[in-house]
């Protein structure tokens, strides 16, 4: 039997060709190999192969060494999460630090889509135990370098990582910058017990190390680190510090912190001296006794204000509100200033006056030197040029001692490019008024002054006072002064001055004895002792002085009463501050004994000392004697002074006093 055997055919699937695909297919195909090949090598050798390339990554880009020197890590989970341990940053070389950032742990949040873009974006950043070095220092071209930049030229500040939220273990901060004398440690931490998992997370810090050349010392919280960058939103801030000799506690919100865009904070500060915190704000902050101070601090744009404050200057209670606009190249401090109670001695910094005599190597000519009337210490003007000012004030009270007669003070201040003006300065004296204009000049070396004075209606017996047995002067007294001179201090601005002073009294009273005793006139001085004392008119006073490189000569000097007239010469040196001063007294009525001597006043102006002729004194005393051994009647001849006198051309005297200097 024949078996035909036939072949059966077996259907089979074909795979496709790479050609059938078409090139999507193929990528798609490629991708998912390389996938398969880096899961494989992920699987059997971990991530740290990658640490090579981003280390030689992060040279080219930046020019600095990255060194990832513990495990490197990727969480499967998405967002994609970055961990890397034992991690550091080189500084670039200028650096004092060799370091940027030094960290046991790093761990990181990418933005994928930013990062295809050629931007590196990280939403969160968790730093454990991390060690940052930061320094910013201008190159030989005047350009400021500032480490945390990452451009080849570190100036550039855009080219920085762009990080969302910062999460700090126990983290350490150092920040110099040696052309502002500043070097500041901080230690940061974010960990706060019981916070929830994902909550942002409260900022505790701790500050030390010097401001400006001051020591600085601070701590406090605020919200969440990096928080302080959000544009539209507060960020809480409590902060205690101590920057020299100054306390400062502050409390509110902050908004766009570094470039702070907005500030709302109550503050209470305290301190030995404002000048000390000049160099810290950059404003040319006047010298002052201990002081304290509350009030708000507020931001508005480009606007700073310090709202409804107030305080204590020495003595003196301060309060008002103070605005600087820093819109302009030189900002412009504006607002005005009010006291209830305001100690003139507290201005003594200010206008010059030293608090202790100054340091010199022998210290027993020192202790030996004449006091100074005039303020001498040297007017600080290095900031003058940083900032301008137009601030209002008044004192409604002042405490001042006898001597002084000021009883209110009201005026303006301007600084309008190293140029201030004092102008109107208004002092009140009973029912009189010290009018003033004062203008100092830092736009030339040395400072140049230039004042002009007006005194109208001041109370003759607040320089004249009633003594025991003597009645008080009365009438008022007017007075103008032009003075303008160079000089670092207000005393070494009058040592040069030139210009005119002149002081009037017309039409006023004032206590015989104390003319009589001007005059000598021993049996007049003895009758009013024992009668009492007597009112008499005063015709005139007249003082008027032409001022030449700070000597002041007596142009006319007379004192005209009904009884006597007393006539004036010679100098007043304001640069070594002593007088050298006569007066030649004589009567109006018949005197029976008097001794007619002149009367000098001499010494400095601190403390001057009231002298007569002795030689005329002894000589009238002496023929008086030798008469008196002759004829005791003939001993009153050379004691005895015949009236009258003749009165003094007040008007003439007055109305010449009143004319204006004619300008040098």
């Amino acid at each position: 039997m024949r078996m035909n055997l036939r072949t059966v055919a077996v259907s089979r699937p074909r795979l496709p060709s790479l050609r059938s695909l078409g090139w999507p297919g193929r990528v798609l195909l490629g991708l998912a190999g390389l996938l398969a090949l880096v899961v494989i090598a992920l699987a059997v050798f971990g991530w740290n192969w990658a640490r090579g390339p981003l280390q030689e990554l992060a040279l080219a880009q930046t020019g600095r060494v990255l060194r990832i020197d513990g495990e490197l890590s990727l969480a499967s989970a998405w967002p994609l999460r970055v961990r890397a341990e034992r991690v550091s940053l080189a500084n670039p070389a200028w650096a004092q630090s060799p370091e940027l950032l030094r960290a046991d742990a790093v761990e990181a949040r990418v933005d994928i889509g930013a990062l295809l873009r050629g931007r590196l974006v990280l939403p969160e950043l968790r730093l454990t135990q991390p060690q940052v070095f930061l320094e910013q220092s201008a190159d030989g071209a005047g350009t400021l370098r500032k480490t945390w930049l990452f451009d080849k030229r570190q100036a550039d500040d855009s080219a920085g990582v762009e990080i969302g939220q910062l999460l700090l273990d126990r983290g350490r901060l150092r920040y110099t910058d040696r052309a502002q004398d500043t070097a500041v440690q901080a230690v940061l931490t974010t960990e706060a017990p019981g916070a929830a998992a994902g909550e942002a997370r409260a900022l505790r810090f701790q500050l030390e190390g010097r401001l400006r050349g001051q020591a600085l010392a601070a701590h406090g919280r605020g919200g969440a680190v990096l928080g302080w960058r959000d544009p539209t939103r507060p960020y809480p801030l409590q902060l205690s510090a101590r920057i020299g000799s100054t306390q400062l506690e502050a409390r509110g919100t902050i908004t766009g912190l570094p470039r702070v865009a907005a500030l709302d904070m109550a503050v209470e500060w305290r301190g030995d001296n404002l000048a000390a915190l000049a160099p810290i704000l950059q404003l040319p902050l006047p010298p002052t006794p201990a002081y304290r101070s509350a009030g708000r601090l507020v931001r508005d744009g480009s606007v700073w204000r310090y709202d409804s404050f107030t305080g204590q200057v020495g003595r003196s209670d301060v309060a008002g509100t103070l605005q600087l606009d820093t819109a302009s190249r030189r900002p412009v401090l504006r607002g005005g200033l009010s006291s209830r109670q305001f100690d003139l001695a507290d201005l003594g910094p200010t206008a010059g006056f030293s608090a202790a005599p100054e340091a010199t190597a022998q210290p027993d000519r020192a202790a030996t030197r004449r006091p100074r009337l005039l303020p001498d210490a040297p007017l600080d003007t290095r900031l003058w040029g940083r900032v301008d000012a137009d601030v209002y004030f008044v004192a409604l009270t002042l405490h001042r001692s006898r001597a002084q007669p000021l009883d209110r003070v009201q005026g303006r201040l301007r600084l309008d490019d190293r140029r201030l003006t004092l102008d109107p300065i208004a002092f009140g004296i009973a029912d009189g008024q010290l009018q003033a204009t004062l203008v100092l000049d830092a736009r030339t070396d040395p400072l140049h002054a230039h004042a002009v004075l007006r005194l109208r209606g001041m109370p003759l017996q607040r320089l004249l006072p009633a003594r025991e047995q003597g009645l008080p002067a009365l009438g008022r007294l007017d007075g103008d002064a032009v003075l303008a001179g160079p000089g670092a201090s207000l005393g070494r601005m009058l040592a040069h001055a030139d210009g005119r002073v002149s002081l009037v009294v017309q039409n006023g009273t004032v206590s015989r004895l104390l003319m009589e005793q001007a005059g000598l006139h021993l049996l007049e001085i003895l009758r009013l002792n024992i009668t009492g004392d007597e009112s008499v008119a005063l015709r005139c006073a007249v003082a008027d002085f032409d001022v030449q490189r700070g000597r002041m000569q007596v142009r006319t000097l007379v004192f005209d009463t009904a009884v006597s007239t007393v006539v004036g010469s010679g100098v007043v040196d304001l640069a070594d501050e002593t007088m050298a001063l006569r007066f030649v007294p004589s009567t109006k009525v018949n005197s029976v004994i008097a001794l007619r001597s002149p009367i000098y006043l001499r010494g400095s102006l601190a403390q001057p000392v009231v002298a007569l002729d002795g030689a005329a004194v002894a000589t009238r005393g002496l023929g008086a004697l030798l008469l008196g051994l002759v004829n005791p009647l003939l001993a009153l001849l050379p004691l005895f002074e015949a009236g009258p006198g003749a009165d003094s051309p007040c008007a003439q005297l007055v109305r010449e006093a009143r004319t204006p200097a004619p300008r040098r």
